[in-house]
């Protein structure tokens, strides 16, 4: 009897991995499945519309200065929406933007001597 108990515990292990093997595979297939019918539409639509998700430096600045405009209506006096704002003018070559900007923290800070000496800086490259 010991033989056939062998013999029916090494056919039912078998049996379990084939099927172990069976349910990788159809999960498997499934994953893979739902990753490609996922993809193509994007894929599709990246053919038909190639740039509409491409956002330019430009315009990534520009969204900035429109963020820290927010900011100043409700804090007009906010340090670090007036200094982004210096720096992001200077990125869009705006240079009399960005002059009023660091005009307006020399008002609010004048302990500050870094914001006056590029005001100074500004006003000689501007004259």
């Amino acid at each position: 009897m010991p033989n056939r108990d062998e013999e029916y515990l090494t056919k039912r292990r078998q049996q379990l991995q084939l099927r172990q093997r069976i349910i990788t595979l159809v999960s498997f297939l499934g994953f893979t499945g739902s990753i490609v019918f996922g993809a193509v539409p994007v894929i599709q639509q990246g053919i038909q519309h190639p740039h509409s998700g491409i956002i330019s430096a430009e315009d990534e600045v520009r969204q900035q200065v429109r963020d820290y405009e927010l900011v100043l209506q409700r804090e007009p006096q906010n340090q670090k929406a007036l200094e982004q704002l210096y720096f992001l003018h200077l990125k869009l070559n705006d240079f009399k933007g960005s002059m009023v900007f660091m005009e307006k923290l020399v008002k609010l800070h004048p302990d500050r001597q870094d914001y006056k000496t590029l005001l100074v800086r500004m006003k000689k490259l501007e004259g």
